[in-house]
């Protein structure tokens, strides 16, 4: 299973606008010269966010993003799942009931199965009040 551009950059997304204080509308540009992302690729994944309830967004000119919950309250799985969909490393595993036709006599999907838990447990565990956390603490090792 590899992560996309879009899963990695919506997840800093999200970071950056949970560094802002709560209610506080934080533009895509702003997200972008902090992330280095383009303005047009944040906005299409800003769509997804918004559709999916983890943002709200705010039209004008003193509009922007802001989450719709606090940040304890968001799991990095949850976010990656908004944008990439199931974060299954295999095909097999992509919906409840698995369809594969070897599926009685595969050797390997037990370690499939292991690993697809594995990965879930890890990013549903790491909530974005982590991930700022984790971010800060990296900014303040950095001395001059």
């Amino acid at each position: 299973m590899k992560i996309s551009s879009r899963g990695r950059y919506g997840l800093r997304m999200m970071v950056e606008i949970a560094r802002h204080n709560p209610g506080d509308w934080v533009s895509i540009k702003d997200i972008s010269i902090h992330q280095g992302v383009s303005v047009k690729y944040l906005e299409q994944i800003v769509t997804g966010l918004t559709k999916s309830g983890l943002l709200l967004s705010y039209r004008g000119s003193q509009g922007g993003y802001t989450l719709a919950k606090s940040p304890e309250q968001y799991t990095a799985g949850e976010i990656l799942r908004a944008i990439e969909g199931n974060l299954a490393p295999v095909a097999c595993l992509d919906s409840k009931t698995n369809h594969c036709d070897r599926r009685d006599i595969c050797p390997t999907i037990h370690f499939w199965v292991g690993l697809h838990e594995v990965i879930n447990k890890y990013v549903d565990s790491t909530t974005l009040k982590d991930l700022v956390d984790m971010g800060e603490s990296q900014l303040n090792e950095y001395y001059i």
